[in-house]
């Protein structure tokens, strides 16, 4: 019966590199729940944000404002932020 240790778990090779390495995946753990819930109240607003556009007469995707978003991320984080703005455009903008 084989028992892991921190190096099997972490692919490290010293107990010091494995425990530096659990410590900034607890970190990074951390930051994809904040990650989460921020998306989700993105989410929120942009319902919203939709429906006073829809009550109002409006079309529910503003073309434009999606462009700026973009633009924005792509400045911001080079050609994966736009990739990364897409998905976020796509959670946002709900079920037609």
């Amino acid at each position: 019966m084989s028992t892991a240790t921190p190096t099997d778990k972490t692919g490290a090779r010293t107990e010091e590199a494995a425990g530096l390495i659990t410590g900034a995946r607890d970190r990074i753990d951390a930051l994809d729940d904040r990650i989460i819930g921020l998306v989700q109240e993105r989410m929120a607003v942009s319902a919203v944000i939709q429906e006073a556009r829809i009550t109002s007469g409006g079309r529910r995707v503003n073309l434009s404002r999606e462009m700026e978003v973009l633009g924005h991320y792509r400045d911001a984080l080079g050609k994966p932020g736009t990739a990364l703005a897409m998905t976020l455009l796509e959670l946002c903008r709900g079920r037609a």
